[in-house]
């Protein structure tokens, strides 16, 4: 409490009101009301001046992100931005015209300067030149040896990770990914979108943050018709690297929710024949 109020002191406001709002295993938001009239939002949980540094990397792009006001070890304060709900058709052209933009800033490398997380996981981000290398180190084979699997499930991913050149091309370019873009978090509002968060920001190719958006929405038709007409996206990938990618956002559900993922994991790897 006393963070909190040091936080809201340092702004100059008082708070007269407070209700939690969401949160889930790792963090709790609440909703801040000051006496002047802002709404500011206020996550705790671990890792909080991770994601507050992340959403500070996001600001300066085209991505809209709320505004971070306080980014402590277990407090985060920041702006509140409300939605209306899941994208219409307006919200996911408008959402492909982000992240087209997003994807289309100049970066070196994939991964990042520092290892950053997803929901309460690490991610790590050692920089790397090769698309591949990083794909099947960092993400497919790290997550599976954290996600537990049955030896049979873990010797396919093995055998699979072996054989990426099959899917992926050697001259991926790099851009900046928000890393955990699903329908919960992205708001949108009026068809448009008005924030993305919660991010697990690392640099990786651009085709990662499109599958991860058709797992559990939202991008549909209108987005991949906007989108392909602002950044065109390579042959193959509704037909293998959609689901290659989707691989690593179900290996972090089996890590952190458990085996209730684990028959879409292997029904995924079946498509590729993994």
């Amino acid at each position: 409490m006393a963070a909190l109020d040091d936080a809201i002191g340092a702004l100059g406001g008082r708070i007269v009101r407070r209700a939690r709002i969401g949160g889930g295993q790792w963090a709790t938001v609440e909703r801040i009301d000051l006496a002047d009239g802002r709404a500011l939002a206020a996550k705790r949980g671990r890792g909080m001046a991770l994601e507050g540094w992340m959403l500070q990397r996001l600001a300066a792009t085209p991505l809209p992100v709320p505004r971070v006001h306080h980014a402590g070890d277990d407090l985060l304060v920041m702006d509140l931005i409300e939605g209306e709900g899941r994208l219409d058709a307006a919200g996911e052209r408008h959402a492909a015209e982000l992240l087209a933009a997003l994807h289309d800033l100049p970066v070196e490398g994939f991964g990042l300067e520092r290892d950053t997380v997803i929901g309460s996981l690490v991610q790590p981000n050692p920089k790397t030149e090769n698309w591949i290398d990083f794909f099947r180190d960092q993400r497919l084979l790290y997550m599976a040896r954290q996600a537990r699997l049955p030896r049979e499930v873990m010797s396919r991913i093995d055998r699979l990770a072996g054989r990426l050149d099959r899917y992926i091309a050697r001259d991926v370019r790099p851009s900046l990914l928000h890393g955990d873009l699903w329908a919960g978090n992205l708001l949108a509002r009026g068809g448009r979108v008005v924030a993305a968060i919660d991010p697990a920001i690392y640099q990786g190719d651009a085709e990662i943050e499109l599958a991860f958006g058709t797992l559990f929405g939202p991008f549909d038709r209108a987005f991949f018709e906007r989108y392909q007409e602002l950044r065109p996206i390579r042959e193959g990938f509704f037909e293998h690297r959609r689901d290659l990618y989707n691989l690593y956002p179900l290996l972090v559900h089996v890590r952190l929710f458990g085996g209730g993922y684990l028959g879409t994991l292997v029904a995924t790897l079946d498509r590729l024949r993994g």
